[in-house]
């Protein structure tokens, strides 16, 4: 039909025309509107207490205690199924979250502001790796490192983007691309990129040495740290896209590692879900996947937007990382990808594949006449709370979403179905 075509050139043509910049870094309560004492946001789809896998209920204990509402992880328990806390998506308030993805008001979060259609879109600062409460972690180390984040880091970063007035992202992404990132499991070239644009800031902004040195060996030796930052960037690129009539684009996929989510542009802000799968990987020593949590977090905005396993072309080391095979198999999951998307990003290019724009806008359509559901590059949470990451791997978005979306959607522009 000319007028889905017309409704996903618009849609795409938001995507390419956005202007995400990193502007600020301030507490979430003070930022995020409706969140209070008493609302934890969380990655995924809506889901309540009793459906919560066991990592999101670890990490929410913690975030409990951290927030103070709660003096150890046994009350925090108690508190969180008693139905005086309220449980929240980030998407629905213009955020996103890794995993477990929880936001709560003492945590700083990244503020990126899209300057061509004037919203903005927040996510927490990266942790690290190994035990962090994103993979369900919970216990003392975890909780001193989220205050530290907000008590040195988040000032810190606050001040530097203010002395700069801001970091443009789309060019750091373009580099990271040409430098083997893909955004989702890979983010060492942008890490870098980043840390080599704000240290003069920081430096300048900075009134003690030491603090400095500590929070440029945080930023240097956390692989993952651009990881949040591409989430923002992409939660403020894909928002303006919603709401396109007759667009039958994806605008966010999402889990919570009990149910996968989408969202598409036509039918608005109704979400599609399935139970989420299990992700094939690789593990760290002393893990299988008998350890393994169903997937999680709301990162799948990355591939959303064409990164992430769609732009895995541009990163052959993290194939073998998550364990999708070789740098050839990375090639194939790239082209795959183009099957089921609207078109190519000029600005964010793969140079093992020519120079061709990354996939951009997936179109349900195609997903369901492919067969192709998008790939995605996820990290591995054990199931039990408190453990922490156990590997990474590869997952695929549940056909069943894409089935109920493609009915509403069709019921939607007055039709039986749509091709």
């Amino acid at each position: 039909m000319e007028k889905i075509e017309q409704a996903n050139k618009i849609a795409v043509g938001r995507m390419l025309d956005s202007d995400p910049v990193l502007v600020d870094v301030r507490p979430a309560g003070e930022i995020i509107s409706g969140l209070a004492d008493g609302v934890i946001l969380h990655a995924g789809p809506p889901i309540g207490w009793d459906r919560m896998c066991g990592p999101m209920r670890g990490a929410i204990t913690g975030a409990i205690v951290l927030e103070g509402w709660a003096g150890d992880l046994a009350a925090a328990g108690k508190l969180a199924q008693s139905g005086d806390i309220s449980f929240q998506p980030n998407h629905h308030f213009d955020a996103v979250g890794p995993m477990t993805g929880l936001i709560t008001p003492s945590m700083p979060v990244m503020v990126v502001e899209n300057r061509k259609f004037g919203n903005r879109a927040f996510c927490t600062l990266n942790e690290g790796l190994g035990k962090v409460m994103r993979f369900g972690g919970n216990d003392g180390e975890v909780l001193n490192r989220l205050r530290w984040l907000a008590s040195d880091l988040a000032p810190a970063l606050s001040r530097a983007l203010a002395d700069r007035e801001g970091l443009p992202l789309k060019a750091i992404i373009a580099r990271g691309l040409s430098m083997g990132d893909e955004m989702h499991q890979r983010n060492i070239a942008c890490t870098g990129l980043v840390l080599r644009e704000l240290a003069p800031s920081l430096a300048r902004t900075s009134t003690d040495p030491e603090t400095l040195a500590g929070l440029l060996s945080f930023i240097g030796g956390n692989d993952q740290f651009f990881l949040n930052i591409a989430m923002a960037m992409g939660k403020a690129i894909m928002d303006p896209v919603r709401g396109v009539d007759g667009s039958c684009v994806v605008t966010a996929m999402s889990r919570n590692g009990t149910d996968f989510g989408i969202r598409v542009s036509g039918t608005g802000d109704q979400w599609f879900t399935a139970p989420v799968e299990m992700p094939n990987g690789l593990y760290f020593p002393g893990f299988s996947e008998r350890d393994a949590n169903p997937d999680m977090g709301d990162s799948t905005i990355v591939e959303t937007m064409g990164l992430g396993g769609f732009a895995m072309a541009a990163a052959p080391a993290v194939a073998g990382f998550v364990g999708a095979g070789s740098a050839g198999d990375a090639l194939n999951y790239t082209r795959s990808m183009l099957e089921i998307t609207v078109g190519r990003n000029p600005e964010w290019t793969i140079p093992a594949l020519d120079f061709t724009g990354v996939p951009t806008g997936i179109d349900i359509r195609k997903v369901l006449e492919t067969g192709l559901a998008p790939v995605i590059n996820t990290g591995i949470a054990h199931r039990e709370p408190g453990v922490g990451q156990v590997g990474a791997g590869i997952v695929r978005a549940p056909m069943a979403c894409f089935e109920q979306a493609l009915e509403a959607f069709a019921a939607g522009m007055g039709v039986g179905g749509v091709s």
